[in-house]
């Protein structure tokens, strides 16, 4: 390096900085950028399966016994969602399984949840629906730890849709690590007349990156 200058105390540059040359040493990411809390990541409507043997199986667009089924939009007038079959007198829970990585932009153990815009589609179950979420961080050896979701089952009765989310215990987590999720709709209703289906119109991963 020719003729460096030493600045004895702080640089406030109050135009643009422009660099022509190399900066050194070297400078990570977490020394130049601001970590932003929560930022969302949108998990495809794809990447959600059949939750049990037939996990490689895309859900079908009827749902059915225990699966939930990815309902497809007409183009122009409505877009994709997750429902439930018919639920009316009836107590069932409906899954649906993916598996998400966490974005290389994330901050090790910094905060995880994974958020539904949910609710129900046309009528409230007489007695409950709830949404449930279970999370597995994969080990990389064919195995899975303990359910890491800190959130219980919560609510989701009502024919106004609201964001639901779910607490991930991110202690151990870094980018790049695999996410095993499963979500449940349980509903339980008694004797309502007219269509009884739980719908969840958006899913996204939310964390802390920089």
């Amino acid at each position: 390096m020719a003729n460096p200058t030493t600045v004895p105390g702080d640089l406030v540059v109050p135009g643009a900085l422009r660099v022509t040359g190399a900066i050194t040493p070297t400078k990570s990411r977490t020394d130049i950028i601001a970590q932003s809390e929560l930022q969302p990541f949108i998990i495809p409507w794809d990447a959600w399966k059949i939750w049990n043997s037939a996990a490689n199986a895309i859900l079908p667009g009827t749902p059915a016994t225990d699966d939930l089924g990815l309902v497809v939009g007409t183009l122009g007038s409505a877009s994709h969602s997750i429902q439930t079959e018919d639920l009316k007198t009836a107590n069932v829970t409906s899954y649906a399984r993916c598996q998400i990585a966490m974005p290389w932009s994330y901050e090790d153990g910094q905060t995880v949840k994974l958020r539904f815009h949910a609710g129900m589609l046309t009528t409230i179950s007489d007695g409950t629906a709830t949404l449930d979420v279970q999370a597995y961080e994969t080990d990389e050896a064919a195995g899975v730890g303990s359910d890491i979701c800190a959130t219980a089952a919560t609510t989701i009765n009502s024919v106004t849709l609201a964001d639901i989310d779910f607490l991930i215990t991110a202690t151990s987590l870094v980018s790049g690590d695999l996410l095993d999720i499963r979500i449940a709709i349980a509903i339980n209703d008694g004797a309502t007349g007219t269509a009884v289906k739980g719908i969840i119109a958006a899913a996204k991963l939310l964390c802390d990156v920089r």
